[in-house]
């Protein structure tokens, strides 16, 4: 099994990527990461990462799921991007895992995912406000797990979201 990690270049949040990558690697499932552009990526306490793939280039079909990561660099850098939210799109019309933490649900929102589904982000006037605007029904819980979409709103909630993610990928 395999799973994609998106990540911003520069300030995504590293124990959201960490703690899940961790628990998902202690369970066999082996991973890329992509990010708006190849090479070394910043977080927001800078921490670095390396991102082998562009999201450009990233494929649905290979992958069994994809992981968004948050942090200011989501906001700055992908809530935008148009590669990023036709790659979700592609992710979740495949009926595959969906999954954000932070303010990266808001891409799962612009890629037409949480319409009419429930979901959590990181609240922020301009998050909470793209959600409402996606048709999403916000829960102001850790983790929420809607078929095959999973939210969750902190860094706090690392542990917890890759643990849901494990469970439906069915590990």
């Amino acid at each position: 099994m395999k799973v994609l990690f998106v990540i911003a270049p520069n300030r995504y949040r590293e124990e959201e990527f960490e703690v899940t990558a961790k628990i998902l690697s202690e369970s066999g499932i082996e991973y890329d990461v992509a990010s708006t552009k190849t090479g070394t990526c910043t977080g927001m306490m800078g921490g670095e990462q390396e991102a082998g793939l562009e999201i450009s280039d990233a494929d649905e079909k290979n992958y069994d799921a994809l992981v968004l990561i948050g942090g200011l660099g989501a906001r700055d850098f992908l809530w935008a991007d148009d590669d990023l939210s036709r790659l979700t799109k592609d992710f979740g019309d495949a009926g595959k895992v969906v999954a954000g933490i932070c303010l990266a649900p808001v891409i799962m929102a612009r890629a037409g995912l949480l319409k009419n589904r429930q979901a959590t982000v990181f609240e922020s006037p301009a998050s909470l406000k793209l959600l409402e605007d996606s048709g999403a029904n916000y829960v102001k819980i850790p983790v929420v797990s809607d078929m095959n979409i999973i939210t969750a709103n902190h860094p706090l909630a690392s542990e917890q979201f890759a643990e849901t993610i494990l469970e439906k990928l069915g590990c």
